[in-house]
């Protein structure tokens, strides 16, 4: 049995239709296609035959495609007139989308069925519990104060043992619970004031801890909001049952001056609609950072984008390797002839180069900490007001193997751009800068693999619409293609992406997000081709999730924000930031949504 929108037809009876089609016209030794139906249908052949009718429905939505190729003009008029709604394709046998577009109302009178989108009880709520120990230096607060860290160091050193012996006990009591290894941060920290103040003397292990302690302060990463995450198959599937899949999911911490960082929750997914979010672990930790290797073309393009020219770029990266470190990069600089030295461009070239340079770089945490308690805080100077909204991805290899890719974007307080996390198991992890025009701006997402040999990102690089772009390297994005513009009221002041796109037998899902009236968010979804990504083939006509009530209150009030959705066992999990405050959880099995799109007019 052969089903078309919920009517079945055997297939003596869909052997009866096809010899009807080709005792009309066709010679019985022609092979039978798609085309053969549908110009039967378009001719209005099957509309006489009483089993024909849901064959009629049914070829209709493979109209869109096979017109193009046939001719078939009959049944295009019919398709844009009526719309179409299909399950599949009698000869083909490939399952379709079941698009409908109404025929007696306009899409921004249409709502979706209440129960369609359900949220979960779940609530993520920022915990200003779990701390990090930052470096402090007393006055440089702000970047217009003035350093009061020798005076302080003076202090320090004058206590006499005793004193300090009691003060390095009290810390460590008090402290030490909260962090995991205080007396290595302590530690850590002393060795660094100690070595810019040139301090020469031999320190006790009690004062070099009260040093430490002096110039280290505790920081709540989530004590603003925790919002905008991004969910991902988790690498280790061990100890699951039957219909479960583990998942990982990267979140938006906001602190004290709006610094933002990229923390990490799990859970479980499945079987259906089945979600356990799992307690994070009550200690935050930092990884450890270290300078990683550059090359020379992606050092061009970042620079580029920074409009450092040309010419002076070769200057100072003469005769260096594709591949370098910090330290060759350090030589060559080093080794510029002091008669460029005197031109301002070159000094300034100099400072993008070096500030390139720090924004590469490598990060690992130790074996000991579990991933819920890793947190990546900013550390180049690019980002050093915040690492933003990372988009995360399971990226499938052209080999076979996996990575996990997330675009995030890097805030220095003045500009905005897009650097790379890249990881395949959440302890180590390389940051490299994004470069090309594609790459510019806020909320690039990758799609989980190469395209025609290139990787594919939705780029929002002109701040209001919504494009595909390419890279050869996903380093350098030049090429993009607009694929979304704002032109629904929910949407007018800008459309973006609301994480990497999804691949379903359909095509390529696409949650995106739109910014409306009282800069309101909402949620919408688009369905693009698996062969074409710019090619948009449905879309809902309606948002797909809208604030309620409860939900409007809060740090940014009025925006539900996704950065990435999870598929699982037919049910589309949505984790959304609730008004930058919190994160809540969606689900909607993906048929439904299918079932609701609006097949694109050509």
């Amino acid at each position: 049995m052969l089903r078309f929108d919920g009517s079945y037809v055997d297939e003596a009876t869909l052997d009866r239709l096809i010899r009807r089609c080709r005792t009309a016209t066709y010679d019985p030794r022609e092979p039978l296609t798609s085309a053969v139906l549908v110009e039967a249908v378009a001719a209005g052949r099957l509309r006489e035959h009483q089993d024909g009718a849901p064959l009629v429905e049914a070829l209709a939505g493979r109209s869109r495609s096979l017109v193009r190729r046939n001719g078939c003009e009959a049944l295009a008029d019919q398709h844009r007139a009526g719309g179409c709604r299909f399950d599949g394709d009698p000869v083909l046998g490939r399952r379709r989308p079941k698009l409908c577009h109404p025929t007696n109302q306009h899409p921004s009178e249409v709502a979706l069925p209440e129960d369609l989108v359900l949220r979960t009880a779940h609530r993520l709520n920022p915990n200003a519990h779990r701390v990090i120990a930052k470096l402090f230096v007393p006055g440089e607060e702000t970047s217009w104060g003035t350093s009061r860290a020798h005076a302080v160091m003076t202090r320090v050193l004058a206590l006499d043992e005793a004193e300090v012996a009691d003060l390095a006990a009290e810390v460590l009591a008090r402290y030490g619970t909260r962090h995991h290894d205080l007396a290595g941060i302590l530690s850590r920290h002393a060795d660094i004031v100690a070595h810019e103040m040139q301090v020469t003397e031999q320190l006790t292990e009690d004062r070099h801890s009260v040093v430490g302690a002096y110039f280290t302060h505790e920081y709540s990463p989530e004590a603003a909001g925790l919002c905008n995450p991004s969910m991902a198959t988790h690498p280790d599937q061990s100890g699951l049952t039957a219909g479960q899949l583990r998942f990982v999911m990267t979140v938006r911490c906001v602190g004290e001056g709006h610094l933002s960082a990229i923390g990490f929750r799990t859970g479980v997914l499945g079987p259906g609609a089945d979600l356990v979010v799992d307690e994070p672990e009550p200690l935050l930790v930092m990884g450890a950072s270290h300078p990683a290797s550059h090359r020379r073309r992606h050092f061009h393009g970042r620079l580029a984008d920074l409009r450092v020219d040309h010419d002076t770029v070769q200057l100072l990266l003469d005769g260096l390797a594709e591949t370098f470190t910090t330290d060759e990069l350090n030589d060559a600089l080093a080794g510029v002839h002091e008669h460029f030295l005197h031109r301002e461009s070159v000094q300034q070239a100099i400072e993008q180069v070096r500030r390139v340079a720090h924004a590469c770089y490598d990060i690992k945490f130790p074996t000991s900490t579990g991933l819920t308690s890793r947190l990546l805080w900013p550390t180049a100077l690019a980002e050093r007001n915040g690492m933003e909204d990372a988009r995360l991805v399971r990226f499938g290899e052209d080999g076979g193997g996996t990575t996990y890719l997330a675009p995030y974007t890097a805030f220095d307080g003045a500009r905005v751009s897009m650097h790379l996390l890249a990881t395949d198991d959440f302890r180590e992890f390389r940051v490299t800068p994004m470069a090309g025009q594609a790459a510019q701006n806020k909320g690039l997402a990758l799609f989980p693999r190469r395209i025609g040999g290139r990787y594919v990102a939705l780029s929002q690089w002109d701040r209001e619409s919504l494009s595909v772009a390419y890279s050869d390297d996903c380093e350098i994005w030049e090429d993009s293609t607009m694929l979304l513009a704002p032109q629904q009221g929910w949407d007018l002041i800008q459309v973006g992406n609301g994480g990497s796109p999804i691949e379903l037998a359909e095509g390529w899902l696409v949650l995106t997000h739109g910014v409306g009236p009282m800069r309101a968010y909402a949620l919408g979804a688009i369905l693009l081709s698996l062969t074409d990504p710019t090619e948009v083939i449905a879309r809902l006509p309606v948002p797909l999730l809208t604030s309620t009530a409860e939900e409007r209150d809060g740090y940014v009030p009025n925006v539900v924000y996704t950065c990435g959705a999870l598929l699982h066992d037919g049910v589309l999990t949505i984790p959304y930031g609730i008004s930058d405050g919190a994160i809540g959880f969606a689900q909607i099995e993906v048929d439904k949504l299918l079932a609701q799109m609006v097949a694109e007019p050509r």
